[in-house]
């Protein structure tokens, strides 16, 4: 039987609202509530996880569409999308999530993706003059912020407090039914 793990997106307007601060306290959280926890994370730019004069590198480098590294303690897919016939401008999120082993995690955490139609926390900081994508996206289920929000917005949705990362796990636990 193949297990469903839950997704549950932690976005914002724009950068440097905090996002990866939030996933990386996070994960310890709720790690130490039992709850194995997968990140999928969008970059904007283009990025690499290997270096030049690796032997992997080479291997990419030389055309290999996809290139596993593995050792006794991790191991690594890359797949180079300029190089598949049907690569679209941006990762697919639905697909990235079926690469997340469901006999490793309990709950993928997805940065970024502020588009995609999962369920989302909106990490929110008042200094950074962002608008509040909870007013138009159904998606998100509760904000995350850093001060108390304008109580004129008319949310219908928690708002979390950013600095607490209990309350924030206690949240996800009691969204996702974990015991």
């Amino acid at each position: 039987m193949h297990k469903t793990i839950p997704v549950l997106g932690i976005c914002a307007a724009n950068s440097n609202a905090g996002k990866t601060t939030l996933i990386s306290q996070l994960i310890p959280e709720l790690n130490s509530r039992n709850i194995r926890v997968s990140v999928i994370k969008h970059a904007h730019h283009q990025f690499d996880i290997d270096h030049p004069g690796k032997d992997s590198y080479k291997i990419r480098e030389a055309g290999a569409v996809q290139t596993l590294i593995a050792s006794s303690k991790r191991w690594a897919l890359m797949t180079e999308m300029s190089r598949v016939a049907d690569a679209a401008s941006e990762a697919n999120l639905n697909e990235l999530i079926q690469q997340i082993n469901p006999n490793y995690a309990d709950l993928i955490l997805v940065e970024g993706f502020k588009s995609a139609s999962i369920p989302k926390i909106e990490v929110i900081r008042l200094s950074l003059n962002a608008p509040l994508l909870a007013m138009q996206d159904t998606n998100i289920i509760a904000v995350a912020s850093d001060a108390t929000l304008n109580l004129n917005l008319d949310l219908t949705i928690p708002v979390l407090d950013l600095n607490n990362i209990s309350q924030i796990a206690d949240f996800i636990m009691r969204e996702f039914s974990y015991k």
